[in-house]
């Protein structure tokens, strides 16, 4: 078994999980852990909410190519999480879409193209893992958004989303059933 492999634990911080799944993309690119390898490492990855969070930072606003392209044990190290995996990916597609707006708003468009990407690389990893668990965030972030209340509604008042954000937000949604 590869030695970035075993030394990933499940208590790791924040930090240390961007940290380590960086060193982990720079191992999958260069072709050095198997898929068994790859799906032990991201399943440890992501065991709390912490280290899930630090994953999806690393990951998602990478510069690796495997990131777009996900191999089989990615997808499965993020299947053996679903609650958490489930989570994280629907609060980074609102999160990247509103985000594309508001850069915009500022006249950053390389922000504003980083954010894209972020959300293209969610919808992404969604429609692969295909999760039961996703497909019931989405449905319920839609009613946040459609009615002002439920379950996403203490999320999307915290981040103070405005009506354009909410449309883009819901856009995203939409590229997910398509």
């Amino acid at each position: 078994m590869n030695q970035l492999a075993d030394k990933i634990s499940t208590s790791m911080s924040f930090e240390e999980a961007i940290a380590n799944t960086q060193a982990l993309m720079i191992q999958i690119e260069a072709n050095r852990l198997s898929d068994e390898e790859i799906t032990s490492a991201i399943t440890n990855l992501i065991k709390n909410k912490g280290s899930a969070r630090g994953f999806f930072v690393g990951y998602l606003t990478s510069d690796f190519l495997l990131a777009d392209l996900p191999c089989l044990g990615i997808i499965r190290g993020l299947k053996s999480a679903p609650e958490i995996v489930s989570e994280l990916l629907i609060k980074n597609l609102a999160m990247s879409a509103a985000m594309s707006i508001t850069h915009r708003r500022n006249h950053q468009e390389i922000m504003a193209l980083g954010s894209e990407k972020v959300l293209q690389r969610t919808l992404n990893l969604i429609k692969q893992i295909n999760l039961e668990q996703i497909k019931i965030s989405l449905r319920k972030l839609q009613i946040s958004l459609w009615t002002g209340e439920g379950d996403y509604q203490k999320f999307l008042n915290r981040w103070g989303y405005d009506r354009e954000q909410k449309q883009i937000i819901q856009q995203a949604i939409d590229q997910v059933n398509d």
